[in-house]
């Protein structure tokens, strides 16, 4: 009976590897020249930013484990050299699924605390951990300069934005931003509250990236296509029209499932398809109401 359930096991195993390998079969690897030496490749899950030279290759960020042989091969039609570092810019696995590959392709991984904290605890869904491979083995907890092929990469924390562990790097020479999930291009944004994430934490991650950046900046955004300032700008003000109206909601009384009913809040938005991502407009009325309230 025993060696029966321990093959059920297996089996089940097995077969969930390669279905969760057969998503992937069809994913292209899009590759985007933003300057003379960094590049955005898209493909599925967070978008990649990549540094070429003779210092080797650096890397934001590796999406899912199914893709790292394909994200290999397409870094490799740029540059033969080693894969120095990766940085990941929270801990969501599609974002860092590809990090126990990437380290044994050389690279030296690199997170906020907080993602390393996250990735090293059992996951409530299934109580799995990271191999030791997977974790960060360089961690910061406010900011961080990288130097290599020929610029400086100036990494800064996010305080409770998406998550508690979110980074946004700036490419200074090369006038790169890349801000992980703290930015999604023309669509309402996954602020994960149960990892930290907030309202007025993603807020404030922006309004640093606009800092931080000038009217030239090319934007790697988490989710979408290449961006600009302009663009960034139009997704910050839709942050602060919903927040502001749905604040409104909140002092006036309303519960949660008032505004999560009431679709004239995100009417404006919804038009412009915010709301046909991973996000609709219902779930981030309930995220702002409870990010809010709380």
């Amino acid at each position: 009976m025993l060696r029966f359930i321990l093959l059920s096991i297996l089996t089940s195993l097995f077969t969930g590897n390669m279905l969760n390998a057969q998503r992937f079969d069809g994913v292209e690897i899009e590759t985007i020249q933003i300057s003379d030496h960094v590049y955005m490749l898209k493909g599925a899950g967070g978008n990649i930013g990549v540094s070429i030279g003779d210092d080797g290759i650096f890397i934001i960020d590796d999406q899912f484990a199914p893709l790292t042989k394909k994200i290999e091969a397409a870094i490799k039609t740029l540059s033969d050299k080693e894969i120095k570092f990766l940085v990941n810019t929270h801990h969501h696995g599609d974002h860092t699924g590809g990090n126990q590959n990437m380290q044994k392709l050389g690279a030296t991984i690199i997170a906020h605390d907080n993602v390393r904290h996250r990735l090293e605890t059992p996951q409530k869904r299934d109580n799995s951990i990271q191999p030791k491979e997977a974790l960060p083995i360089i961690t910061f907890n406010d900011e961080l300069n990288i130097h290599i092929n020929g610029e400086k990469i100036a990494v800064f924390h996010a305080e409770h934005a998406h998550t508690d562990g979110d980074a946004l790097l700036y490419f200074t020479k090369s006038n790169v931003l890349h801000t992980g999930d703290t930015y999604f291009k023309e669509r309402y944004p996954f602020i994960d509250l149960d990892s930290g994430g907030s309202v007025d934490g993603y807020i404030k991650a922006v309004k640093l990236g606009l800092k931080t950046i000038n009217d030239t900046t090319k934007i790697i955004p988490g989710h979408g296509s290449l961006s600009n300032k302009e663009e960034y700008e139009t997704f910050l003000n839709m942050l602060e029209t919903l927040r502001d109206a749905i604040e409104i909601e909140i002092y006036a009384g309303k519960t949660e499932e008032d505004v999560a009913k009431n679709e004239a809040l995100t009417k404006s938005f919804d038009d412009l398809n915010y709301g046909s991502g991973f996000i609709n407009s219902e779930k981030i009325r309930r995220t702002f109401y409870k990010s809010l309230k709380g």
